[in-house]
C-alpha cells in the first residue's frame, strides 16, 4: 500500500479503530521478532514496514490527543 493511501485510511479511522490497529501491529511485530530469531530473512522488510505504520498511528493518536487538550 502506498504511503499516501495508508495515511488517508488512517485519517478516516476513529480513535478506537486506531488503538485496535496499533494493538494488532504490536502483536504482529512480536511474532515477527520470533521469525527473525529463527533466521527467516523475509521478515526484515515486514518488520520495518510495520514499525513505520505503528509510528504513524502513534503520531496520529498523539496529534488527536493534543487537539482535544487545546479545545
Amino acid at each position: 500500500m502506498k504511503r499516501h493511501d495508508e495515511l488517508e485510511r488512517l485519517h478516516n479511522m476513529s480513535d478506537e479503530e486506531l488503538r485496535g490497529e496499533a494493538q494488532r501491529l504490536k502483536e504482529s511485530l512480536f511474532r515477527l521478532n520470533f521469525k527473525l530469531a529463527l533466521g527467516e530473512v523475509d521478515a526484515v522488510k515486514t518488520v520495518r514496514r510495520e514499525k513505520k505504520s505503528l509510528a504513524r498511528i502513534r503520531t496520529m493518536m498523539r496529534e488527536r490527543e493534543l487537539e482535544q487538550a487545546v479545545k
